[in-house]
């Protein structure tokens, strides 16, 4: 009896030193994957992916998520509508700046940034060569003209529902306005693909209808233009047609002002891709919203000094009057927190379970 159960613990010893192997050899297959077959995953990732999730797989995998500049040098941080109110993206992106080591040459962002972050930027990445800003809504002029202003070899330039950025800013003598997007043209000559994006066509707000032309077309060397939602009429596009003679490929969905005539089709017929106003916007990577149309809305209040009341028009969508107060919430300040990159920095180099902890609200 003794020996049968000694030798039934045996049994039991050498079964569970199999199930240790077995184990071991099952966890161990990330592990093992060389370092050209990590970043070859790693590369089809989104960088808020490999902050939040890859790089706590296993020491291998974190190792080649932070030590290796070539993963960073071009950072896409957009999407995760989900967790989007959990995650610090400034903290994150001041992190996926410096982990490229000064090797970055594009930064895409969506909801990503304020000027605090552009300064950041423009000191880790003086090479930076593509810039695509996209809701990043603390992002003003003063903040981009002094970013713009560092990048000279810049080439790509994206600023999409960026609602505080465009029209004039106070020059740093405090003495003139300037207009920003001639800014840019002036400061980045290489300049060769801008894209500039409004959540929809709004009339209220384009009584200027021109006034993103004359930066637009001080971008001579451009190759190809986005404008969505612009309010720029036939006069404008004629302008930056003929500033921009090497223009190749022109989306002007949504700029209802334009009325392409024979004669705009005729100057357009250069151009290898061409987007009309009223074309599909199946392919479109941002939100769609409907035009604001006209439509007559009743005024109680006396509208004349006869005392009669009367019908007051207003610009509005079917949208805006139905859901006009659906946007009121807790969420109108979300954006607005200040930023907390140096003490995201500092945390990330802690134990493994603060990295999680860093970007979390």
């Amino acid at each position: 009896m003794p020996s049968r159960g000694l030798g039934g613990r045996a049994r039991t010893r050498r079964a569970r030193r199999r199930r240790q192997r077995e184990s071991a050899t099952t966890r161990d297959w990330a592990g093992g994957l060389g370092t050209d077959a990590l970043l070859a995953i790693f590369h089809r990732l989104d960088h808020i992916d490999i902050l939040i999730s890859a790089d706590k797989v296993c020491r291998s995998w974190r190792r080649a998520a932070r030590e290796e500049p070539s993963l960073w040098r071009r950072i896409t941080m957009r999407g995760h509508e989900g967790i989007a109110r959990r995650l610090n993206r400034g903290g994150m992106a001041c992190e996926a700046v410096r982990r490229s080591a000064g090797h970055c040459e594009a930064f895409c962002g969506q909801y990503a940034g304020d000027d605090g972050f552009l300064v950041y930027l423009i000191e880790q990445a003086p090479c930076l060569k593509s810039l695509r800003l996209i809701s990043c809504n603390l992002v003003s002029n003063e903040g981009l003209t002094v970013a713009v202003k560092e990048l000279p070899l810049l080439e790509e330039l994206e600023l999409s529902l960026c609602p505080n950025v465009g029209g004039f800013f106070v020059s740093n003598d405090g003495v003139c306005g300037y207009e920003v997007y001639r800014f840019v043209s002036e400061v980045c000559p290489q300049l060769k693909r801008f894209r500039l994006s409004n959540e929809d066509f709004n009339v209220t707000r384009d009584w200027n209808k021109n006034k993103d032309v004359g930066g637009i077309a001080g971008m001579h060397g451009l190759r190809s233009l986005q404008l969505f939602g612009n309010g720029m009429d036939n006069e404008g596009l004629q302008t930056v047609l003929h500033c921009c003679p090497h223009l190749e490929s022109l989306d002007i969905r949504h700029c209802f002002n334009v009325d392409m005539d024979e004669t705009l089709l005729l100057k357009c017929a250069r151009l290898k891709t061409l987007r009309l106003p009223d074309d599909p916007t199946d392919d479109y990577d941002l939100e769609v919203k409907t035009p604001i149309r006209m439509c007559a809305v009743i005024d109680d209040s006396p509208w004349s000094s006869d005392g009669y009341d009367s019908y007051r028009y207003q610009l509005r969508s079917p949208e805006y009057l139905n859901d006009f107060d659906s946007d009121s919430g807790d969420d109108t300040d979300f954006f607005g927190e200040p930023s907390r990159y140096e003490c995201d920095l500092d945390k990330y180099d802690m134990m493994l379970p603060m990295s999680m902890r860093t970007f979390l609200k």
